[in-house]
């Protein structure tokens, strides 16, 4: 398959967007202001940007033709590393709180993390539900039920209408199960489909053509920012806003950035995405642990944040990736070209 310039640049903006957005988290439990609000805005495309990838790229590769043990392959790199760092995580969460005088059950915290998908490798779980749903959508041809294009305005209504209701009866699971529903999703599905579809000539489709206009992106980021002044909004992936920005950000990406050879920072990024996406927060805790001690500065602490935490999370994926097994255990290292 020819390389997709579009994509590591897509990658690269998506594995950025994760961590900024933890950053910017771990800065908001301080101070709690409207530029940090506005910082925010950018990060909340990080999730959509892998759910996205992952089914262009397979639909793209694939099409109709979905390899023996396809399934098979993806549990073991997708839902390994979500039992590995789910391990890794509930246990640190049980001996933190403790260690604090808190008092946490190591069974109740494990069913937190591992069982209601509690921590940031939800996104794990979502992307899971995507390939069986894609193998089975390629499987026995749903295409003629469900035709991408027209699911594609259906199924952003759909996801739009889920996350307003959820926030709207402030529906609260354990966990975040309510967050794994593939329903607040099923636009990525579609949108990734549509596009493999017209792929690499999307501007000869008229309504593709036009929702790139970056005319329609400006405008939409200045809803999102008057409302942001009006202190309407809330900031992450699970929002109904985000739905046309994450479609409007990503057709003009793909428009701009058309056959744009990706420089090798970006290809390095892309390399290690998957492992800074699930090590960061380790390393911003390491960093926070120091801090009870130390006492950084703002300045210092935000450095910190930035450097240990993405220069950990590539030594990290680089070192268990020379083991054979750890890859699938901690996280694959990807073959960039």
């Amino acid at each position: 398959m020819k390389r997709i310039e579009e994509i590591y640049w897509l990658r690269f903006y998506g594995c950025l967007a994760v961590f900024c957005f933890h950053f910017l988290d771990r800065l908001n439990q301080r101070y709690d202001n409207l530029y940090l609000d506005l910082a925010r805005i950018p990060t909340v495309l990080g999730t959509p940007v892998f759910i996205f990838i992952s089914i262009f790229l397979f639909s793209a590769r694939y099409g109709s033709h979905i390899p023996d043990g396809f399934l098979a392959n993806r549990i073991k790199y997708v839902m390994v590393p979500y039992v590995v760092y789910g391990l890794i995580y509930s246990t640190t969460n049980y001996l933190s709180v403790n260690a604090e005088g808190g008092e946490l059950g190591f069974i109740d915290n494990f069913v937190e993390y591992m069982i209601y998908a509690g921590w940031h490798g939800y996104f794990l779980i979502i992307a899971m539900q995507f390939y069986v749903f894609y193998w089975v959508y390629t499987r026995y041809d749903l295409g003629r039920y469900l035709p991408a294009a027209p699911w594609l305005v259906l199924g952003s209504l759909i996801s739009a209408g889920y996350w307003g209701l959820t926030r709207w009866f402030d529906v609260s699971p354990p966990g975040y199960l309510h967050w794994i529903v593939p329903v607040g999703w099923i636009y990525l599905f579609f949108l990734a489909l549509v596009l493999v579809r017209h792929y690499p000539d999307l501007e000869r489709v008229s309504a593709l053509r036009q929702l790139a206009n970056p005319g329609w992106l400006i405008i939409w980021v200045a809803v999102i920012v008057t409302l942001t002044f009006a202190g309407l909004l809330e900031y992450s992936s699970k929002e109904s806003w985000v739905i046309p920005f994450f479609i409007l950000f990503t057709l003009w990406l793909m428009r701009h950035l058309k056959d744009r050879p990706a420089p090798a920072l970006v290809k390095k990024v892309n390399e290690y995405s998957f492992g800074i996406y699930l090590a960061h927060p380790l390393f911003f805790a390491v960093v926070d642990f120091a801090d009870r001690f130390v006492h950084f500065s703002l300045p210092v602490y935000c450095l910190l944040l930035l450097v240990v935490g993405m220069a950990g999370s590539i030594w990290l994926n680089a070192l268990v990736n020379r083991l054979d097994w750890g890859g699938m255990m901690f996280g694959k290292r990807l073959a960039i070209r």
